[in-house]
């Protein structure tokens, strides 16, 4: 791929966002990583007259659950593009009054209600703790937010979400729990992603579209396949508009945030004792780190 193609600027779309409207020039590539196969193939091409890459979540047809999914191939796939910048469209459900079904939420914080997932690149001989304090990038965070306003979407910029397993959704009980502890928005994907893409030293950030109200609404005390879906063919028009004007926003330059350096303090075993199989499964996240 010539490095002028490269496709800086990554989408991966939920539930809904099967494919991208406006991409020109657009191919399949099929990304081998050595976690395994991505939810799909990523579809490359323009979109803006920028080169961007774009991943449906769950696959086409909706065939992965949120549970199946293979986050470390995802993100891992990304990477190998060349991609620096992930823009994550999610459908949630809000857990407050102000967050009306068809508005967006930019979420900067999370809460991992998940089990057992896989939420790192590391381990086998090589450990690292990265930051994640703040877990998306304030920069895209913003960007996103601007190109909210600009497509006409209804936005707030700032909240957060829960992840939670899945794939039911949440008793009364627990709806009310995340309520009572100040919680925004739920959803069943991002945290993992936001992980590793800081491990990846990748910016990333959430669109967050709400299709309904969770289950503590008292009038909306059921989450309904039937009436999800229909809110999340009207997102993902919304959806379009605002990634078409993130994509002219952003622009494609050397970033300046933590989010590229993230793994700078984080690497904490011995270089010497990595071993090499280890090393080369990772050499596409830390080589640089070893090479100094």
């Amino acid at each position: 791929m010539a490095e002028s193609l490269t496709p800086k600027i990554g989408i991966i779309g939920g539930s809904g966002l099967y494919s991208m409207p406006g991409f020109t020039n657009q191919r399949e590539v099929r990304v081998e990583t050595p976690f395994g196969d991505p939810s799909d193939a990523y579809v490359v091409g323009e979109l803006e007259g920028k080169p961007v890459a774009f991943l449906t979540r769950h696959g086409r047809g909706h065939r992965l659950s949120p549970s199946e999914l293979n986050y470390r191939a995802n993100i891992y796939g990304m990477k190998k593009l060349g991609v620096e910048w992930i823009i994550s469209l999610s459908a949630v459900g809000s857990l407050k009054a102000e967050h009306k079904p068809l508005d967006f939420v930019i979420p900067d914080q999370f809460v991992d209600r998940t089990m057992g997932r896989i939420s790192t690149f590391f381990g086998g001989g090589l450990v690292a703790h990265v930051g994640f304090a703040d877990p998306v990038c304030n920069d895209l965070a913003k960007l996103l937010h601007q190109a909210c306003l600009e497509a006409g979407v209804s936005s707030t910029l700032g909240g957060t979400y829960v992840c939670m397993e899945g794939p039911a959704f949440s008793t009364k009980a627990e709806s009310n729990l995340y309520r009572s502890w100040g919680m925004d928005i739920i959803g069943m994907t991002n945290l993992q992603e936001a992980k590793l893409a800081r491990e990846a030293e990748l910016c990333y950030s959430t669109v967050a579209m709400v299709t309904d109200y969770d289950c503590w609404h008292p009038e909306h005390d059921t989450v309904s396949v039937a009436d999800i879906i229909r809110n999340l063919t009207h997102n993902a028009e919304n959806a379009a508009k605002v990634v078409a004007a993130a994509v002219r926003l952003l622009h494609v330059q050397p970033r300046s945030c933590a989010c590229s350096t993230a793994l700078a303090t984080a690497l904490i075993t011995d270089k010497k004792t990595v071993p090499a199989e280890t090393f080369k499964k990772l050499e596409l996240i830390v080589g640089k780190y070893f090479s100094e």
